[in-house]
């Protein structure tokens, strides 16, 4: 028996990555997992860019179950920087990152029983930047803020969290050196550390936890970093 037998979750950007290691980790549960991506799956392949596929997906996940006690939006957004993202790629960006998530949380919620979840994946980069990010940025720093949004306006109704992946590592390479020990938890991370903690979010263990966000990064994000301090040093690129 596993903890979500008879659940059904749905995940966008399933089909890889942190996304595919969370569909995995619920079926590994018992639940039934549907999937909603870009690239070929085995429930649905659509564009979450687009008001009449989201539809077209949310009817067919009701047509099959009846419900969803799960929704992980997962999918991510492009990323381009200030010099060379164009109007429409910036808006294509928050179409997949921020629009979509909010649609489908307001098609499914007719549909979520008690005890339900919602679950954003943001990044970060919610908080921190590289140069010539400002798409996925702008995206994932919206999902951060409607996830307690959603939180508020479903109180007692569906719990509404996010978790905030730093450096995760799909091929799950061993990484040494620099790479490793910038953080403090002396390793990068890779998608189970952020499938666990979805599993978690869903679970009854989790049930005073909502409109919270959660960064899973090995504490990258707390540490403090001056030039000739600990062996950093500045250069110029």
């Amino acid at each position: 028996m596993g903890q979500f037998d008879g659940k059904v979750v749905v995940v966008t950007g399933g089909a890889g990555g942190i996304g595919r290691c969370i569909c995995e980790a619920f079926a590994k549960e018992g639940a039934t997992v549907c999937v909603f991506d870009l690239v070929d799956n085995p429930y649905f392949v659509g564009d979450l860019a687009d008001k009449g596929t989201l539809e077209r997906f949310a009817e067919k996940v009701i047509a099959d179950y009846g419900r969803v006690d799960f929704l992980i939006n997962n999918a991510a957004p492009l990323m381009r920087g200030i010099d060379t993202c164009s109007y429409e790629a910036f808006e294509y960006a928050l179409q997949v990152g921020v629009t979509a998530p909010f649609y489908l949380s307001k098609l499914f919620i007719p549909y979520m029983p008690a005890g339900s979840s919602i679950i954003n994946i943001s990044s970060s980069r919610d908080r921190m930047s590289q140069p010539q990010t400002e798409s996925y940025t702008a995206a994932k720093g919206g999902i951060a803020a409607l996830t307690h949004a959603l939180a508020v306006s479903l109180s007692g109704r569906v719990r509404v969290n996010s978790i905030s992946p730093g450096w995760i590592d799909n091929a799950y390479t061993a990484y040494e050196g620099a790479d490793a020990t910038q953080h403090p938890a002396g390793r990068v991370g890779y998608p189970p550390d952020i499938a666990h903690m979805v599993l978690f979010l869903c679970s009854d263990k989790a049930g005073f936890i909502t409109g919270e966000n959660i960064c899973i990064d090995g504490g990258m994000t707390h540490q403090m970093i001056y030039h000739d301090d600990g062996g950093w040093k500045w250069e110029e690129g």
